[in-house]
């Protein structure tokens, strides 16, 4: 037993010597030691040893088993720090060469103008009303009649408004509007809200009008609301948006859900005022409607005309970007094309 365990071992011995790499080492490992290895069937074989033998024998496979299992430990953590050298220099990067250049997207022009508009409005105490409120797919009630469109009025004609076909009275909504007619259902005066969002219309698309476009809709209701706070609130948007040297008029104009109603215009930037085909030739780009909320309109809500009023306004937002940036034409926004987005 004891010349078969040395044997063994020498071979062990020889096998861990010629071991190459982390694989070689392991099959030796597996046939030394593993639980099916020669050196264990030895150890299963001590039943059969004389009593006065047992000692001496096991204390050699032990001694025996430990250098082994010492040796193959050792070389195996040379081995392994070997390939980890190799590993770590064949993957090696060199932080002084130049970064790979990735281009990133960026915020839409239309996005910038919108997120531009809510900052100021935020300044001036306006809140941005929640989006629930303002659904893309709207009915008549919330877009018309609520705020005072009679039956049959032009706006509510196939040629301006989009019907859908999946109930009745359903439409793509023409206007933000009617955000705040269910704020006012809802809430009860102070109401200082914006409300932002895309809105369709049936227009022929042309360099000046597309039939999907983005407005922002404000309104305030409260006690004592009056047309100078109005003014007052609109030129300082102005000033804020476009600067205090761009000329602005006020002009008298119709809107169902306000009285008296007023239109924003802004001096061409195109001509600077001369007169040119994106402002028809009249030298102004109008920028917004606006005007005090009619009474019918807020009892059409459960708000008392004789305690409360208040004004409401809306801009288109590719109007103003148009304005700001001096873009001749609205489909720009829509055509995808690098060149132009990219200025931005």
């Amino acid at each position: 037993m004891e010349n078969k365990i040395h044997q063994i071992e020498q071979e062990a011995l020889a096998e861990i010597e010629k071991a190459t790499d982390l694989k070689s080492l392991e099959n030796v490992k597996n046939k030394y030691l593993s639980r099916n290895s020669e050196f264990n069937n030895l150890k299963k074989g001590m039943k059969d040893i004389p009593n006065e033998k047992k000692p001496l024998i096991g204390s050699l496979l032990n001694k025996v088993s430990q250098k082994l299992t010492s040796l193959i430990d050792e070389k195996n953590q040379i081995f392994y720090q070997k390939e980890l050298n190799e590993k770590l220099l064949k993957e090696k990067i060199d932080i002084t060469l130049d970064g790979e250049y990735i281009p990133q997207g960026h915020v839409h022009p239309l996005s910038q103008t919108i997120n531009e508009i809510v900052d100021i409005f935020n300044y001036l105490g306006f809140s941005l009303i929640d989006p629930k409120l303002s659904p893309e797919v709207e009915v008549e009630k919330y877009n018309f009649d609520l705020l005072n469109f009679p039956k049959e009025h032009p706006a509510k004609d196939m040629q301006d408004t989009f019907y859908c076909t999946s109930a009745k009275n359903v439409i793509l909504r023409s206007q933000t509007s009617n955000a705040q007619a269910r704020e006012m259902m809802n809430t009860k005066p102070p109401i200082k809200i914006i409300s932002p969002g895309r809105v369709y219309r049936n227009e022929s698309v042309s360099a000046r009008k597309n039939n999907l476009f983005h407005q922002i809709e404000g309104l305030y209701v409260d006690k004592n609301v009056t047309m100078t706070q109005l003014k007052g609130v609109l030129n300082e948007f102005i000033r804020l948006y476009f600067g205090s040297s761009r000329p602005t008029r006020f002009r008298s104009s119709y809107f169902p859900f306000t009285e008296p109603s007023v239109e924003i215009d802004v001096q061409c930037i195109m001509c600077q005022g001369k007169g040119c085909p994106t402002c028809s030739n009249t030298g102004w780009l109008e920028i917004l409607g606006a005007g005090m909320v009619d009474p019918n309109v807020l009892r059409g809500v459960n708000i008392d005309p004789e305690v409360y009023s208040g004004f409401a306004f809306g801009m288109g937002v590719e109007r103003l970007t148009m304005l700001k940036y001096a873009i001749d034409d609205i489909r720009l926004f829509f055509n995808n094309d690098e060149r132009f987005l990219k200025q931005f």
